[in-house]
């Protein structure tokens, strides 16, 4: 089934059938014509012959750092709810934190015809990054990190370790921080100057072994934890970068024999649904995922719509106090 055969089928012309399907004008009587003869034939148009006259896809390329992040997954949540309304599909691509092979596939959206714009959930950015972003034909939206000179949705990290921080320090005097890689702006850099600086506020002084750095996952959480309960044993409170990290630090603390919160307060960053249910519950800071993600697809829909300027947004936050802290 074919434009042609619609077009005999409704006893309109082709061309007709062409404005039906690009939402031009046809008149009533010939439109409903049109559309019975779809609804009685199930034809699909061809996206691919579509992207060739129109030059769009109606695609958007949305490349994330980890597919089984909670955090990740209500961006795309919120990105998805507003794409699908307005009638653009999502195009997912993961790159296992893996920062060239996010290069890869920004250079793959820079192709003709691939994608009509990008979301970017960034972890670092490279000059690589600035190089692939400056060959894009498409309007690109960097989310969860602040770049300078693109159109971003970012989280405000800073503050929100200084306050996570501040309600630990209630009645912690020796706390420890158990980081990620500074190559991260956001998660690494932002959230560890938050902590050192809610630390220096309260004329609490941080040994440098009393800092550590993890992955983003629970097996490394409960690693450096361990490492600190060896390094810094008098440690009365863990604040995490992450919940995951976090989740990792309640594990070892428990089997360390450390109750938590009577010994070792601990702290963490994201607000997933099972930091409600872990044991203790966990402090955390609820950052506005799924929000920041329809943000970063209204920006992106603005600009590939030519409707809105490239801008910057950096987003709020909450601290909920949980039981992991006193």
């Amino acid at each position: 089934m074919d434009i042609n055969q619609i077009a005999q089928m409704a006893g309109v012309s082709r061309a007709t059938v062409s404005r039906y399907l690009n939402d031009g004008y046809v008149s009533q009587e010939k439109r409903a014509a049109i559309r019975r003869v779809i609804e009685k034939t199930g034809y699909v148009p061809s996206r691919q012959a579509q992207a060739l006259r129109t030059g769009k896809t109606n695609v958007v390329g949305v490349i994330i750092p980890k597919i089984n992040s909670a955090s990740v997954s209500r961006m795309v949540a919120g990105i998805t709810l507003v794409l699908n309304d307005v009638g653009y599909r999502v195009l997912l691509a993961n790159t296992d934190n893996d920062a060239a092979r996010e290069v890869e596939f920004l250079r793959l959206f820079s192709e003709k015809n691939q994608v009509d714009g990008v979301i970017l959930i960034a972890t670092v950015f490279t000059p690589q990054h600035a190089d692939a972003v400056a060959a894009l034909p498409v309007p690109i939206v960097a989310l969860d990190q602040n770049v300078p000179g693109l159109t971003c949705v970012y989280q405000d990290d800073l503050n929100a370790l200084r306050d996570v921080t501040a309600v630990a320090l209630r009645s912690a005097r020796r706390p420890a921080y158990v980081g990620v890689l500074e190559e991260d702006v956001s998660a690494g850099q932002m959230r560890r100057r938050g902590f050192l600086e809610a630390c220096a506020e309260r004329g609490v002084e941080v040994p440098e072994r009393a800092l550590t750095v993890a992955e983003f996952t629970v097996d490394s959480g409960y690693e450096q934890a361990e490492r600190l309960l060896d390094e810094y044993p008098e440690l009365d409170a863990i604040v995490c970068a992450t919940d995951s990290i976090a989740y990792g630090a309640l594990t070892c603390l428990r089997e360390y024999g450390r109750s938590v919160p009577g010994d070792v307060q601990v702290t963490g960053v994201g607000d997933a649904e099972i930091s409600q249910i872990v044991t203790p519950t966990l402090t955390t800071v609820h950052h506005h995922y799924k929000t920041s993600g329809s943000e970063a697809a209204k920006m992106l829909v603005g600009l590939m719509t030519g409707e809105s300027v490239p801008r910057e947004v950096k987003m709020g936050y909450e601290v909920v106090a949980r039981n992991s802290t006193r």
